[in-house]
């Protein structure tokens, strides 16, 4: 049996970061957890390239710009989307997760989808740093760990 796996050294890795200022309170604290585990993981500073939209919707489109622009060998999506009291919740999660899917299957590298959805501030404040770890953090660790898993396909 063979099995691939991937590894945590980001050393050389250009990664993308798309990120939406909509609930900047939130996207800011999965940004810092992004960049700060991917210097752990060693990937340089200068290797890392932010994108910051006006909110999740915008982020499958910039994603795919990124992706198609052989600047990149991951790319990261955050945002942060907070039910109201509207449908506007249930659309701009369907969207924004069939979009950033989309990209990763049909694009050239692999995309993870930090989009937070839910069901209000504190829950979203939970998973950008709080008691349930930080989802940017997350995406940095995994985007690295698939990238080289491809590698050894």
């Amino acid at each position: 049996m063979k099995q691939i796996n991937g590894n945590l050294n980001g050393q050389g890795l250009r990664i993308g970061i798309v990120v939406a200022k909509f609930n900047e309170v939130v996207t800011n604290k999965l940004l810092s957890g992004a960049l700060d585990k991917l210097e752990q993981l060693n990937v340089d500073a200068a290797d890392i390239t932010v994108v910051k939209v006006p909110g999740a919707f915008e982020i499958p489109r910039m994603a795919q710009k990124l992706a198609k622009s052989g600047q990149v060998d991951g790319i990261i999506t955050l945002g942060a989307v907070v039910r109201g009291e509207t449908a506007h919740f249930d659309y701009v999660c369907s969207q924004s997760a069939a979009g950033v899917s989309q990209v990763s299957l049909n694009g050239e590298v692999p995309v993870m989808y930090g989009i937070l959805t839910t069901n209000d501030m504190s829950q979203a404040l939970n998973r950008a740093g709080g008691k349930a770890g930080n989802k940017g953090s997350e995406c940095a660790s995994d985007v690295v760990e698939v990238i080289n898993a491809e590698k050894n396909i």
